[in-house]
């Protein structure tokens, strides 16, 4: 959802449904609303969402249908003030990733406002600068500059400063562009974004690719006359708004929605904006989401979980093989007792060790004397027994990546979007368990960082989704006496609550137990054991991968597993 897409989306919306009427409001989800508009003898639905990954505002193919049992409190104000209102303008403020649905009703005129930025995101039903409600309300404990709460001003995002207008960015701008980077290592599509209004990740990577032909080129590998030039070819056509979108796909999986053609992924154009947007988001948030990216990614953690099983059982093996290690120390005792009895030549010794016990059959070297062979099992005896003293931590270790990789593959079942599974592959490789060829490293989406929820009371919640972001939450955000909750026994999130200085309650505690056990690969068990304690006694696992941890002094509370949201 880039400044061009919203820009595309404003002029759908001019052409489709302004001068319609809202006939109906819909509560989709929790994150989502949906309006019915009758507009040029023709139904049409239009789909707004302030999910904090997935942020997104288009006109739907099918008729929405509701899926909460109880509407949003947005959703009755839209009920009561929308409702036979008539839509009179789609805008986009210049260079903003927001989009205005203006409308009049009997009691005057509203906007709607969608804010399409990840992490930010949020739909806003205001009237005379004046919010009424929101979908995700933000109060001074999370923005103290900009607050999104009913009866509260209407503040716009601050302006975009410091950052060139495209139209007037020359051949001798980009020149400075790549003078101005530390590193000419650095890949040329970083420079872009924050630069130059309007350009995002995606359109960065399609200039470089046109300029250089490749989307991750260096700087000095990059002309500045032909960056400008692959820029021109991009641009222009935006300005022009001559839009042409469609989706861009690696390996048949929708990767990009653009407004032009992108030349660096499989493309394939689209009747509408709107008809890009639904398949795309159809196919990254539906139940087979990165299903078949997934599929070398689960395979290699299964093989890799594989041996590290065999391995273990070899290294306990080896800890149960004690028989093996007393027979070289009596067989060296056995060659010295007998020595003098020994003739040259000799290949073996019968004899018993124990007067009780069986007889012991010793093997000779017929080409040393008796004390070489005798020293020869005393060697071999105290490598064994050195062997089996490192046996403990070797299995320890082994045992702790096992628990690792069990832990990666529950954040593969949870992965959001394609920079996830490229984190996982490159743990992978990173520790040896990745024996294919690289995946092509494929666009849509930034990182995801940790959870951020606000509680009902204002509690601050962090709920970190896998390895990375449990790493980030345990041992970095969090603080000493904040709560700090996990699945007992299960691979999972890291839940932090902060501690604010009120008592945090029982009730906050099992609710925020939900959530971690919603994180965690028992989520489809009916009930889960959550253990959970401060902060200060949570500890890093010493040579564990990330966000791996011990903890002591814990309570524990059986819950059943619910999303993030049984605490808004």
């Amino acid at each position: 959802m880039d400044t061009f897409t919203i820009s595309a989306l404003a002029d759908e919306l001019t052409d489709t449904i302004v001068g319609g009427r809202i006939q109906d409001v819909i509560d989709v989800d929790i994150r989502g609303i949906g309006l019915e508009i009758y507009a040029k003898r023709k139904r049409h639905y239009l789909y707004l969402s302030a999910d904090a990954t997935h942020p997104r505002l288009h006109l739907a193919a099918d008729k929405l249908r509701r899926g909460l049992a109880k509407p949003t409190q947005l959703g009755l104000l839209l009920r009561r003030y929308g409702e036979g209102g008539l839509i009179t303008r789609a805008t986009q403020p210049a260079w903003e990733r927001i989009l205005e649905i203006e409308f009049e009703s009997g009691d005057g005129e509203y906007r709607l406002i969608a804010e399409l930025m990840p992490r930010r995101a949020n739909v806003l039903l205001v009237q005379g600068g004046l919010i009424l409600d929101c979908l995700n309300r933000v109060g001074p404990e999370v923005n103290r500059y900009r607050l999104s709460l009913p009866n509260h001003d209407y503040v716009p995002p601050p302006p975009i400063r410091g950052q060139m207008n495209p139209a007037s960015v020359s051949a001798i701008d980009m020149q400075r562009l790549l003078d101005s980077a530390e590193k000419k290592t650095t890949q040329t599509r970083r420079l872009l974004p924050g630069r130059i209004l309007g350009l995002g990740p995606l359109l960065a990577r399609e200039i470089v690719f046109r300029a250089a032909g490749q989307a991750n080129a260096p700087i000095v590998d990059t002309d500045a006359d032909q960056l400008y030039t692959g820029f021109s070819a991009v641009i222009r056509p935006l300005l022009e708004r001559r839009w042409q979108p469609g989706i861009g796909s690696v390996e048949g999986a929708p990767a990009a929605v653009s407004v032009l053609p992108l030349t660096h992924l499989e493309w394939r154009e689209t009747a509408t904006i709107s008809a890009a947007l639904q398949e795309y988001f159809g196919a990254i948030t539906g139940a087979d989401a990165y299903k078949e990216a997934k599929k070398p990614v689960q395979a290699a953690i299964e093989e890799t979980k594989a041996k590290l099983r065999a391995k273990t059982e070899s290294l306990r093996e080896g800890l149960r093989d004690d028989e093996e290690r007393q027979h070289l120390k009596q067989s060296g005792e056995l060659i010295l007792a007998y020595q003098y009895a020994l003739s040259a030549g000799q290949r073996e010794l019968r004899a018993q060790y124990d007067p009780d016990g069986p007889e012991l059959l010793v093997t000779l070297d017929p080409d040393k004397t008796a004390l070489e062979n005798a020293q020869s099992y005393f060697r071999r005896y105290e490598k064994a027994k050195s062997a089996a003293q490192a046996l403990p931590a070797l299995i320890r270790e082994t045992q702790l990546e096992l628990d690792f990789i069990d832990q990666l593959e529950s954040d593969l079942a949870t992965a959001g979007n394609w920079p996830d599974i490229d984190d996982l592959i490159q743990i992978l490789q990173a520790r040896g368990h990745w024996n294919s060829a690289p995946l092509k490293r494929i666009g849509g989406g930034g990182r995801r960082g940790p959870l951020r929820v606000v509680s009902r009371d204002g509690y601050v919640i962090w709920v970190g989704r896998n390895s990375r972001q449990n790493e980030q939450v345990s041992f970095k955000t969090a603080k000493a006496q904040d709560i700090w909750l996990h699945a007992r026994n299960a691979p999972g999130a890291h839940v932090v609550i902060r501690n604010d200085g009120r008592r945090i309650s029982d009730a906050l505690i099992a609710e925020a137990a939900a959530v971690a056990a919603w994180y965690s690969k028992r989520r489809a068990d009916a009930k889960v054991n959550v253990d959970y304690t401060r902060v200060k006694y949570v500890r890093a696992i010493k040579g564990a991968g990330p966000g791996m941890a011990t903890y002591r002094n814990e309570s524990s509370i059986s819950v059943h597993p619910q999303d993030e949201s049984i605490l808004k």
